[in-house]
């Protein structure tokens, strides 16, 4: 008898870590008292996909415009999760200056994976961010 060959992941999925999950699905992001939450910023990531999202936690509700961050937070966020129907959009200088992405819906367990420019990422360098929803 042949050995069966080792499951893959799905190619829908954009990382190992969306089969995993991790990471709080974009529809589960709900408030203890059930109320809506734009985004959710980690401060931890690990190389190992089912490790991704932990660390402290910052929740964004919907709304917020956060020009300059905690100084807790500034240049520490390594991992985010934005909620379905919502967009976070962050600055990578304080004042909501310099570089700037904008996330959609959906998880991403290392930000060192989404480019910066020409050299960078955006492992640890989100210092100010917008976080709407419809």
């Amino acid at each position: 008898v042949a050995p069966s060959p080792p499951p893959s992941l799905s190619s829908s999925s954009s990382s190992p870590c969306a089969t995993r999950r991790p990471c709080p699905a974009p529809a589960d992001l709900r408030a203890a008292d059930g109320s809506r939450i734009c985004a959710q910023l980690y401060a931890d990531n690990s190389p190992y996909y089912d490790q991704c999202c932990a660390g402290a936690t910052l929740v964004v509700n919907p709304g917020t415009d956060v020009p300059y961050m905690p100084s807790s937070w500034a240049g520490s966020v390594s991992s985010l999760v934005v909620a379905t129907r919502c967009e976070l959009t962050v600055w990578d200088k304080a004042g909501k200056k310099g570089h700037s992405r904008h996330f959609s819906a959906g998880a991403v367990p290392r930000l060192q994976e989404v480019r910066r420019g020409l050299l960078g990422n955006w492992n640890d360098a989100i210092k100010g961010y917008y976080c709407k929803c419809n």
